[in-house]
């Protein structure tokens, strides 16, 4: 549920805050105060596409910040954000700047996100309705999605497409084997030579860096003599100027200093230990030198076991230390390919028993979706009626898919199509519905789902947040108020945004927020009000009279918000009822 938007420098608005509650709010004001504004930065904050042209007049940047309150967040919004490893508990804020030079960043809880992220995060925390890109009925997936959720074929459409997932693993591997039948021969042939070569040369761990570095001692041995032979003479054997030397004498002197003077008794014994250690590296050097003697056969055989080893690390394009490993792979492959015959016999079993397993689970969800299309088309329908499409149908098509392979979906395409007047054929979706049918359809289906879900679960579900921008164009009077009844039903189970120009709607709102244009001839800034009492029977009033607010208008707004009232009571006590009832009729229809 959205809590609260703050928006800077975006458009005509200079700096607003809104905060937002439950229940169907509805949003009010002139035709260009901005209340569409309002929701281009919702849309835009939940990952819309934005400009430059955005930013406010002489402003840097634009910046929208909404906070969702996630206590009833769907788990794979929570799965999302923990593979962005995104901490949320119960709020998230969505954060979205765009610069004057048309840069944008996105944020989630504060960490830096790209906007393909904040769009798959936003589709499940604000479903935005009205004449852009976020109307969901358009998208094949989503009007798949709709009628999965209607039939409750969810679980049965991911296990297909788990199936789907398993049939493609074994038949790329079935491929990749029939490939290695087609070049057996030759491939056995040359494996064969190469795992030979690999095992002659048996590499062993650490084999390389003992060999490297013999292979250096050997071809310095001179240098590394002379400078053994120096440090000796330096160290422990030089006439009367090594270092065992002066050490020794000055040992003495300290002595015989320490018998006058006790506090030369805590330098004796460092001193001891270092004559004693000159006298162990004297001792180590002396072995060094008598072992290191020049050896040009063993350096012979390290310069060719190295080149060897790297000759078949450049033959096979790997490091040197990988050689083993491509030694087990290439000894893998070749057993593999010895049991070529009876591995392929048993992997075209598994892509024909996971091609079967596939197409038994979509054959059952084909049937699910039969009957759900059959119910949801009718429970549609009949809305429409209501909603100034009288005579209209919505139809939903199940065409078989052009394929007879597995696909991840099922067996059919999902293809919702309406006839928004009497007489005409259903025609697809996007090819016949105006912006304001759209609008109008998808507060239908909405609707109809939430009303679906409450009757399945034997009480009003929690929702998220949905925005219809002008779903009553087009409309007036008794459809009107249909309107306005059918959101102010739709709010009984998720937060509902509604910009309206209709009296109508707008008074059976729970909450109410008029937006205002205000101009001091050199800016121009909206202005966000909340309405009760007194300043809200006056917004209706004007909604109804326009300029002159005459008494008579006021007392309609005033009876027409106590009806909204007593509707919101019905609705409170009575929307479970009623929800029941409706699934009720959808299943008996369904039958």
């Amino acid at each position: 549920m959205l809590t609260h938007l703050y928006i800077r420098d975006f458009a005509i608005i200079e700096s607003i805050e809104i905060d937002f509650k439950s229940g169907l709010m509805v949003l009010t004001g002139e035709t260009g105060a901005g209340k569409s504004i309002l929701v281009d930065a919702l849309q835009l904050a939940v990952g819309g596409r934005a400009g430059a042209e955005v930013v406010r007049h002489e402003a840097e940047r634009a910046e929208i910040s909404a906070t969702f309150d996630l206590a009833t967040t769907d788990l794979e919004l929570r799965t999302l954000l923990a593979e962005q490893s995104i901490e949320v508990d119960q709020e998230l804020i969505v954060r979205r700047v765009i610069t004057r030079e048309g840069k944008s960043r996105a944020y989630l809880n504060g960490q830096q996100v790209p906007v393909q992220t904040l769009r798959a995060a936003g589709e499940w925390l604000a479903e935005i309705h009205g004449q852009h890109e976020f109307q969901s009925l358009l998208r094949p997936a989503s009007q798949r999605t709709l009628l999965d959720t209607y039939g409750a074929c969810e679980s049965l459409a991911h296990e297909v497409l788990n199936l789907h997932r398993e049939r493609l693993a074994q038949a790329a591997a079935l491929s990749n084997l029939e490939d290695a039948a087609r070049n057996r021969d030759k491939r056995l042939e040359l494996l064969t030579h190469e795992t030979a070569e690999l095992t002659a040369l048996n590499l062993q761990h650490g084999e390389l860096d003992t060999l490297t570095a013999e292979r250096n001692r050997l071809a310095n041995s001179g240098r590394l003599a002379e400078s053994a032979r120096a440090a000796l003479d330096l160290v422990y054997e030089q006439d009367g100027g090594n270092a065992h030397s002066h050490a020794s004498r000055a040992l003495t002197l300290l002595r015989q200093g320490a018998t006058v003077d006790c506090t030369l008794d805590s330098l004796l014994s460092p001193l001891e230990d270092a004559v004693i250690r000159l006298a162990d590296t004297g001792a180590e050097l002396t072995r060094y030198l008598d072992n290191l003697e020049a050896d040009p056969v063993r350096q012979a055989q390290a310069e060719q076991r190295l080149a060897n080893i790297e000759s078949l690390a450049r033959k096979h394009r790997v490091n040197a230390v990988e050689l083993p490993g491509k030694t087990q792979q290439l000894q893998n492959e070749l057993s593999t390919l010895k049991d070529l015959d009876e591995n392929l016999v048993s992997l075209r079993s598994g892509v024909t028993q996971a091609t079967g397993h596939w197409r038994k689970a979509a054959e059952k969800l084909s049937l699910a979706r039969i009957k759900a299309a059959s119910a949801l088309g009718a429970a549609i329908t009949a809305r429409m009626q209501t909603l100034g499409m009288a005579g209209g149908r919505f139809v939903v098509e199940l065409p078989a898919v052009a394929t007879t392979e597995s696909i991840a979906t099922g067996l059919e395409e999902i293809n919702l199509q309406v006839s928004a007047n009497a007489g005409q054929p259903p025609r697809p979706l996007g090819k016949v519905a105006s912006g304001g049918e759209l609008s109008r359809l998808s507060l239908a289906v909405q609707v109809t789902l939430a009303t679906h879900r409450a009757g399945v679960q034997n009480g009003p579900a929690q929702g998220g947040c949905m925005v219809f921008d002008e779903v009553d164009s087009g409309v007036g009077g008794a459809v009107a108020e249909i309107v306005g009844r059918e959101l102010a039903a739709l709010g009984a189970s998720a937060q509902v945004l509604c910009v309206t120009h209709l009296p109508q709607v707008a008074s059976l709102g729970d909450h109410h927020l008029q937006v205002l244009k205000i101009s001091d001839g050199r800016s121009t800034c909206t202005k966000i009000n909340a309405l009760e009492g007194t300043a809200r029977i006056e917004e209706i009033a004007r909604m109804l009279g326009g300029i002159a607010i005459t008494d008579k208008a006021r007392e309609h707004a005033a009876e027409m918000l106590q009806a909204g009232r007593l509707n919101r009571r019905e609705k409170s006590s009575d929307v479970g009822k009623h929800s029941v009832d409706s699934a009720r009729k959808s299943r008996v229809r369904a039958r």
